[in-house]
Order: structure tokens, then sequence, then C-alpha cells
């Protein structure tokens, strides 16, 4: 369960809590759910409440009827005026048959008079109980008019905001360039990932766009999911048939040219290696740089299966002061040799820090680790740089002095020197890694101080001792100050594997 799921569910609960202890609906009172955790979770809380006897002032009142625990009030609520559809929809997945009937017959109702609403409040919730037993019933009913006919939603229904449980964060035109218009393209633009990857799989089978749309969506989505879906229809599209079928030029370019410029890597990966089939091959040397390194992959494959070199044209991109990049030196690392160590080492000295960090991260790629180049990039302005620099020292970490990386855990350095100097420190092990971590439990940095929690939190194991000198009398005095980490019982637990005297805080006998 997400984080917004689970904060929905509390509103539910919350909301089943205040109808039974007697507070109206309405403004100043009860605010029934409006989203599908919530709905879920408001029946549980009812049922959960009668089950252990709470007094229930309030078990009068339609929704909470329509949640007891008791099958024949449930199906008794059901023939109440207007009963809420959510708890109906919930209904129909009920264990009892004779509820489950009436529901459905309700729901059903409903759905032949009012599709368009229907559909469009009912789907994530209708999704959701689908996992559950009985709940295939209203999934099937819902995709089954969703395949038929994609309902038109009424001129009065079609406002620029969303529906009333939704409440996304942006009009639908910023996100798909569309104002939704029927019930699927609505689901479509749902801030709900298995609704609008449900209505996606429903609208590609309708085969409702070309490739030159099946690419923009692509694009333009952010669910990896569903853009994957969008994806693959467009390249299916592109590859379609006999080449009377295929689409004409000017729609293939320009759905290729939609998929290179992809928010997503994936759908990039996709364009580029789509470029070979549209004749354009040629290009791929325009994604060598690329941001991912799927793109990158993608891009030097490409271009020799077309007879080129991605290793020339990088090197050539890395010797050239202006138009050299971050990621042209990472390119050019993923295809380098170790012969090219030198003209990366020539780029530590480069003015801009991101080609420096990247330089750093490319000597590591090559598996070049001079402590002597890499130690004072632990002192560098750029904060990527001592990162990478870090990173690269870690398996020489030993080697290094450990009075000279405690220095750099000092306050008053620059954050990222210290977080750069911890992590080496911590890579380093023994003594010098726990005087480093019990140092930063009290630093003014609450960053620096929950990541030392983390890692003296990672010393205990019930199964084997922690990797720290056997008797040392300096070991004992720093887990002493490490109480607000470890309980008294663990950390006696700790100084017995590692052969140390006892506190006497804990219970004898243990």
């Amino acid at each position: 369960m997400s984080a917004r799921e689970r904060q929905d569910a509390q509103k539910g609960r919350a909301a089943a809590a205040g109808l039974l202890g007697g507070r109206r609906v309405g403004i100043g009172g009860v605010r029934l759910p409006d989203r599908p955790a919530a709905w879920t979770a408001f029946d549980e809380e009812v049922r959960r409440a009668r089950a252990h006897g709470t007094s229930l002032p309030c078990f009068d009142r339609p929704e909470t009827r329509l949640c007891h625990r008791d099958g024949r009030i449930r199906e008794a609520a059901l023939d109440g005026p207007d009963p809420a559809l959510p708890l109906v929809a919930i209904r129909c997945a009920d264990w009892v048959p004779a509820v489950r009937e009436r529901a459905r017959r309700i729901l059903g109702e409903a759905l032949a008079a009012d599709p368009a609403r229907t559909l469009t409040d009912l789907t994530p919730l209708v999704l959701r109980l689908g996992r559950r037993e009985q709940g295939a019933w209203a999934l099937e009913r819902f995709e089954a008019a969703l395949r038929a006919e994609d309902p038109v939603l009424a001129p009065w229904w079609r406002p620029a905001r969303p529906a009333t449980w939704w409440r996304a964060e942006r009009p639908a035109h910023t996100r798909t360039g569309e104002q939704p218009d029927t019930v699927l393209a609505w689901l479509r633009w749902s801030p709900d990932l298995a609704t609008r990857r449900f209505a996606t799989r429903i609208t590609l089978d309708r085969g409702s766009f070309g490739v030159r749309e099946l690419a923009r969506r692509a694009a333009v989505e952010q669910d990896a999911v569903t853009s994957t879906l969008w994806t693959d229809a467009a390249l299916a599209a592109l590859a379609a048939g006999a080449p009377g079928d295929a689409p004409d030029r000017a729609d293939a370019d320009a759905a290729v040219d939609a998929l290179l410029g992809g928010h997503l890597p994936m759908v990039r990966a996709s364009g580029v290696t789509a470029l070979r089939r549209a004749g354009r091959a040629a290009e791929a040397v325009r994604h060598l740089t690329d941001r991912s390194g799927t793109v990158r992959a993608c891009a030097r494959w490409l271009l020799r299966q077309d007879g080129g070199d991605p290793y020339a044209y990088l090197r050539a991109l890395v010797e050239d002061p202006d138009r050299i990049t971050r990621y042209a030196v990472t390119g050019f690392a993923e295809c380098a040799g170790r012969a090219d160590a030198p003209l990366l080492r020539a780029l530590l000295d480069h003015p801009c820090g991101a080609v420096r960090a990247a330089a750093v991260a490319g000597l590591r790629h090559l598996d070049v680790t001079d402590l002597g180049l890499l130690r004072p990039l632990l002192d560098d302005p750029s904060p990527g740089v001592a990162r990478e620099a870090s990173l690269s020292l870690r398996a020489s970490a030993g080697q290094l002095p450990a009075d000279w990386l405690l220095a750099r855990i000092a306050p008053g350095l620059p954050r990222h020197t210290r977080l750069a100097a911890y992590r080496v420190l911590h890579a380093r092990g023994g003594v010098p890694g726990l005087r480093a971590s019990v140092e930063l439990l009290t630093d003014e940095d609450a960053g620096l101080r929950v990541l030392a929690g983390q890692r003296l939190g990672s010393l205990w194991s019930p199964y084997r001792p922690p990797a720290l000198p056997v008797r040392d009398p300096e070991v004992g005095a720093l887990l002493d100050r490490c109480t607000g980490v470890f309980s008294d019982h663990v950390l006696e637990r700790m100084r017995s594997q590692l052969g140390l005297p006892r506190t006497g805080t804990a219970t004898e006998g243990y």
C-alpha cells in the first residue's frame, strides 16, 4: 500500500469512527470517504467496531448499516433509498449470497441508467475489489461496458477540474494534451495508476489512435507501466504488416521523433532503436550523450550496426573544450579502455564540477584507483566530485590514514566533504568507522545523525558478532555512547559477543 493509500485509509477509518460516535454527516460533521482505499477502510472499521462490542449510537445510519456484520442488516440496508454506490460496489463482493445478489442488481441498474457517471466514479474501486474472491462480477461488467461503447460525458460534467474524489494536482491537458470528453479519456487521465493502466489497455484494444498519437502519449506518460503500453503499441504500428498497411513516412518520422523526446529512458531507447527501421540510423550519434545509460547503449549499438564508430565520436567530444559535457565523458568511459585513463585524468582539472565528477566515475569504471590522485578530491568544492571520489576510495579505505579521514568529518567543514569522508570511514570499518559514527550521533546536521544511527544499527546481528576488535576497551567505551540506538539488552549481547565486561544495566540471567 502506498503512502497516499495509507493516508486515505486513515481518513476512511476516521469517518467511520465519527459516524459510529454519533456525529452527523455534512459541514462541521463527518466527511464521507471520497477515494477507493478510504471506502474499503470505512467498511472494515465499521465491522471491526461492531465485532468488539463498541457502543454504537448511530448504527441506524444507512452507511453504517451497509457495513454491518449481520448479513440480514446489510441486505435490508440495500433496500433503503439511494444507498451509497461505493458501498454497494463493495457489497457486490460480499460473502453472503443474498447480499451479493441484491447489491449486484442495484449496481447493474445504476450502470444502465447512468453509465458515464457510474463508470467514472467507481472504476478505481471496482478494480481493487476485483482482487477479492467474489469481486470479478463487477469488474467484468465494467470492462464489458467500456469495451462495448465508450460513453460520452455530458457537457455539464466536463469541467477543467477532476471528479470529486480525484482532485488531481494539475489539469488533464497539461499532461496528455486533451480535455477528456469520454469515460475512457477521463480514466486515462486518472491519478490512480491501476485505473490509468486499465483504461489504456482497453483503449489500445479498441485501436482508437494512430501511430503518431500512440508515440506522443508514450512520450508524455510518466508512469512506466502505462508508458510501456503506449510505446509497445507505437512500435508495433511502426512495424505493422505489409508496406501498404504501414503508416506513411511523415507519420512514422513524427512518431520516432516523439519517442526520442520521451520523458522516460525506456521510451527514448525505443525511439533510438526505431531509427534503424526508419532509415535514420546516422542520427544515433545525437543520443550517445543521453543522460540514460540504456539510451546511450542503444545508440552505440545502432551506430555500430550502421558502420559508425561511437568511440571515435565520443573521444572527439571529450577532447573538444567547447563541446564536452558530463554525459559525453560518461559515454566515453563506457566504451573506452585502460589506455584512455590519461585523458580522463586530465579532466580532473576541468572547471566544471559535473565534468570532473564524470571523469572520476569514468576512472572507476576503468578500474583505475590511484590513491594519490583520488584522495585530494574528497576536499573538492563540488559535491558530485567528492561523492564520486568517496565511492572510488571505498575499496582502498584501509590504506588511508584514519586520523586524516576523521578530521574531515569535523563540524565546520562543508557537508559534502564530511559525508564523503564518513562514507569512506564506514567502508573502512573497525574502530575508526565506529568512532566516526558515534561522533556524528550528536552532530548538528540531522541528516548525518540519522545516517550515523542507521550505520550503527547495522552492526547488530543475533547470528554473528559485530565486525569490531575483540576485548578492545575503546570499543566498549564507544558502545556505551550508543544507548539511543540499541536497547540495554542488545548492548549487553554485543558486549558479550565482543568479550567485553557487562555494564550491569541489563537484567541478570540474559
